[in-house]
């Protein structure tokens, strides 16, 4: 029973970790900013803490498939070409969800 708690959770993080690039991916100059990325996220059922939301993110930027600036004390977060691969599904990271098929 816990195993299958931590694979749910693990589907979870990997499918938001997708979205959020794909709501880059999507986003006019490839860029949004972390209220964009929230609003999104909870219309396609992922409600998640500020905290979470800034922890994917910066997890987000380690991994080089997005930068982040701050504006105002907003972070502004922009997929590079990394993050456009994976949302597009031409490349794969073990820790974001591949899309599938359209």
């Amino acid at each position: 029973e816990e195993g299958k708690a931590m694979s749910y959770a693990k589907h979870l993080t990997k499918d938001r970790r997708l979205v959020m690039l794909r709501v880059l991916a999507n986003s006019p100059g490839y860029s949004a900013n972390e209220y964009t990325i929230e609003a999104v996220l909870e219309d396609l059922g992922h409600v998640i803490s500020n905290d979470l939301l800034r922890g994917e993110i910066a997890w987000l930027a380690e991994q080089q498939l997005i930068t982040t600036s701050q504006v105002g004390g907003v972070t502004i977060a922009k997929i590079t070409q990394r993050g456009l691969d994976i949302a597009r599904g031409k490349a794969m990271h073990p820790d974001v969800q591949r899309p599938r098929p359209e």
